[in-house]
């Protein structure tokens, strides 16, 4: 990376080539992606990159990353509860580890750790369950007691004066953070030089169903024929969907975030608290990145709200005393798509062609790679991959749940 920085520098125009291209629209292509977001950048790059299928179109009616990739927390982990899960989030974990070297570009992913809290016996309890699921699928993860998240985290609170005192922790090593944006930018540009084109500030406005089959979509900028379209987005969802005549069981929330100004570097890991409906990490640039549980309430709304700042500001506290001066800098809210189950929806539906990557509730963006892979390799095969067969649509017909609450249902 540093040599190619030179290599720019020196270049005497000072001028760096664009990531990536506009193009026309062409009336036809073999894949359609709606949504230019991390989940549909990187299964673009898959299918070019491992199938070579490179005539596809990723439609993205703001510009790319506007949607859930650039709105999350950026928190990256595998810990997951049901073995499903696991192997699932480890596998992207795997993959987010060798991005940098595989798109060349830097993606600052930062294996610093994550501790999700646990306040009450109950929970204890669960965070037992975690770490023993995570070891049997290979996973390092593993319950610690309040000395430890001490050791960890000087600054945070173990005291017994809290209302919800810390009694343990699930450490899980290889979870860390990551730049959203870069992952977006990176999978962008390695999609563009193999042929994809991405069409920012178009909109799908309508899904033609022919016969069970797609043959085509509408779009703000014309007609295209295809037959194969991946649904890709995060919050809308359903709303894609219902264009193909496709009904999911998807149910939509705001989530909402916030940073604070920069401070010296103290965070050295990512802090999870689920009876706190808090998680908090601390950027490259000293913000501090904060989140809670979705909004009480289905909306489509992306307003921020008060009482969202009421409760996290009172719940950091909790855990940071220490940090009652601190300012907050921005404040802002996602759109969220949520299942009976907390996990997502990924693969084939009863209309031919027509294939989804939706239903991520919280938990999307760390899915990113593993998700444009696996939906890649559903795609170039016409078959479902063995690490995405629990995620179908079909499950919930045939009561074949996967049950991520225990995991998921703080945000990250």
């Amino acid at each position: 990376m540093s040599f190619k920085l030179i290599r720019q520098a020196l270049n005497g125009n000072g001028m760096l080539p664009r990531m990536w291209r506009s193009h026309p629209v062409r009336d036809r292509y073999d894949v359609v992606i709606v949504g230019g977001g991390a989940h549909g950048l990187a299964c673009a790059y898959y299918l070019a990159a491992e199938h070579g299928i490179t005539n596809v179109a990723v439609i993205e009616r703001g510009y790319i990353g506007s949607g859930g990739s650039g709105r999350n927390t950026a928190i990256i982990r595998s810990n997951y509860l049901t073995p499903e899960g696991v192997r699932f989030y480890d596998e992207s974990v795997r993959l987010y580890e060798q991005m940098a070297t595989e798109l060349d570009f830097n993606v600052m992913f930062s294996q610093r750790g994550h501790l999700t809290l646990a306040h009450t016996d109950g929970a204890v309890r669960t965070m037992r369950r975690r770490a023993e699921v995570n070891k049997l699928q290979g996973v390092v993860s593993e319950l610690i007691w309040p000395d430890e998240v001490e050791r960890l985290c000087p600054g945070i609170d173990v005291s017994d004066h809290p209302r919800y005192p810390i009694l343990a922790a699930l450490y899980h090593p290889p979870g860390g953070i990551i730049r959203h944006d870069a992952v977006v930018w990176g999978y962008a540009h390695q999609a563009d030089r193999r042929g994809v084109h991405i069409h920012q500030q178009t909109a799908v406005t309508g899904i033609d169903v022919r016969g069970g089959s797609v043959v085509g979509v509408e779009t703000t900028r014309g007609y295209i024929r295809t037959g194969t379209v991946l649904n890709a987005t995060a919050g809308w969802g359903s709303t894609i969907a219902d264009m193909a005549g496709v009904r999911l069981p998807l149910t939509t929330f705001p989530l909402q975030a916030c940073v604070t100004e920069p401070l010296k570097p103290f965070l050295n890991v990512v802090i999870v608290s689920g009876s706190l409906h808090v998680y908090v990490s601390q950027s490259d640039r000293g913000e501090l990145v904060m989140g809670a549980s979705v909004d009480p309430y289905t909306s489509y709304s992306m307003d921020s709200s008060l009482a969202f700042m009421e409760s996290i500001a009172g719940h950091m506290l909790e855990l940071f005393p220490f940090l009652s001066k601190v300012r907050v800098l921005r404040q802002w809210a996602g759109l969220c798509d949520m299942t009976p189950d907390y996990s997502p929806v990924m693969g084939f539906t009863p209309v031919r062609g027509f294939l989804v990557d939706v239903g991520w509730g919280t938990y999307g963006f760390k899915a990113s790679p593993i998700c444009g892979r696996t939906m890649a390799e559903l795609i170039a095969g016409d078959r479902t991959p063995d690490l995405i067969h629990p995620f179908r649509l079909s499950r919930f017909e045939e009561f074949d749940l996967v049950g991520e609450k225990g995991a998921a249902s703080v945000g990250h």
